[in-house]
Formats: C-alpha cells, structure tokens, sequence
C-alpha cells in the first residue's frame, strides 16, 4: 500500500463508499486517494475509486453527438443545473455564450467530467457551430415555434437555451436554423429554464438511442 495522501476527496454525496476492503486492484485509472479514503464523489458506481481524467477519458468514449449551449447574459443560476443534466445525458460540449463567469452551485462539481466552453457572443457561437455543420436549435415558446413532440430531432445538433424570463435573445432566435418548444397544458407560460434543457436532452435521447424491450 502506498504512502497515505494528503487530501482525501472533497465531493460529497450520500450514497458514498468508504476504504477499499480487500486487495487493491492494479488497474492505472484507479485513484489511490480514494482507495484509502473512500470515493463520496456523485458518480455512478462504475467510476467509483476511478481517477478524475480516467472517468473524463471514458465517457470521451461514449458522449453523445449533441451540444448545449446557453446564453449567459445576467448570470442565470439555471445554468449550473443545465451543465449537470447535460452531464446525466451524455451531451458532448456545454457552451456558455456572453458572460465567462457562472454559478457552478447548481452543477454538483460535474463541470469536471463534462466538456464547458466559452464563446464571446451569439455571432461567435454560431460560426462555430457552421464550421462543424450542427444545425442550431433554438428551444423557446414564441410565435412561430414548432412543437419539439413533432420535430425530428437531428443526430448531431447543438441545443440553443436563453435565460431565465426573457429567454432567447433576439439574436439568436434570428441565428437559429428551427426554434422549438415544449409543450405545456397548465396556466404558466413558461417552465424552468432547466426544466426545459432537461426535457429538451430527453427529448433527444428517445429519438437517437435504442432501448432494450421491457422485461428484456
């Protein structure tokens, strides 16, 4: 057994493990840190023990073809929320489009595992997103928006979210190849905007990854 680290983790979750019991596995992604101390990271229990950029490398393997990307022009505290749902769906990129700084209260610490980048503007955003042909889907409910239950949804695609309360900027409603809601049946007008991101993410999942069968 290796000497013992200085600091044990610090990501704190109830449904952590403690110590390694029995004789230590040789495998290289696993963290000797959390094999002494115990793993309470909010991971699932395939990365328990594993080492931060082991886990960043695996899902590397698996990420979706989707990106997110939010606008961040009054430092919406929504936005922690959407890169922790981003991170639940497997998206590939979280971008943040105006304001560098954001709240990370809301995402639970996984800006660590999920890929975040920033562009400047709207105009940025969208150049980036032509030079890798993603078609920009605005998500907002205004006139002329197309109910997202009745929309193909494309494989590879970057999902465009505004800021709580007055959504989507002009500009990037004008930058949006198709604007899409979400269907509601209540008397608000809108839902959460993390809500929304959360459906939207879901959305995207039930048309492009196959299930097994019930009970199979």
């Amino acid at each position: 057994m290796p000497d013992l680290p200085s600091n044990p983790s610090h990501e704190r979750s109830t449904h952590g493990v403690g110590p390694w019991q029995g004789d230590w596995p040789e495998d290289e992604y696993f963290d000797p840190d959390l094999l002494i101390h115990g793993d309470t990271r909010n991971v699932i229990d395939r990365y328990r023990y594993w080492k931060l950029d082991a886990i960043v490398a695996d899902l590397d393997e698996h990420r979706h073809p989707f990106h997110v990307a939010i606008e961040n022009w009054q430092h919406d505290m929504n936005i922690g929320s959407i890169v922790r749902t981003a991170n639940a769906f497997g998206a590939d990129t979280v971008h943040i489009v105006g304001r560098r700084r954001w709240n990370k209260r809301g995402a639970m610490v996984t800006d660590r595992y999920q890929h975040v980048v920033h562009h400047e503007d709207v105009a940025a955003l969208v150049e980036w997103a032509h030079g890798e042909t993603l078609p920009v889907l605005g998500i907002d409910n205004v006139p002329g928006s197309v109910l997202i239950e009745t929309f193909s949804l494309p494989e590879r695609c970057l999902m465009l979210f505004g800021q709580e309360g007055p959504g989507l900027s002009a500009e990037a409603l004008a930058a949006s190849d198709a604007v899409l809601e979400i269907s509601q049946f209540g008397s608000t007008r809108s839902i959460n905007a993390s809500a929304a991101a959360a459906v939207t993410m879901h959305a995207w999942v039930l048309q492009h990854v196959s299930f097994p069968p019930a009970g199979g």
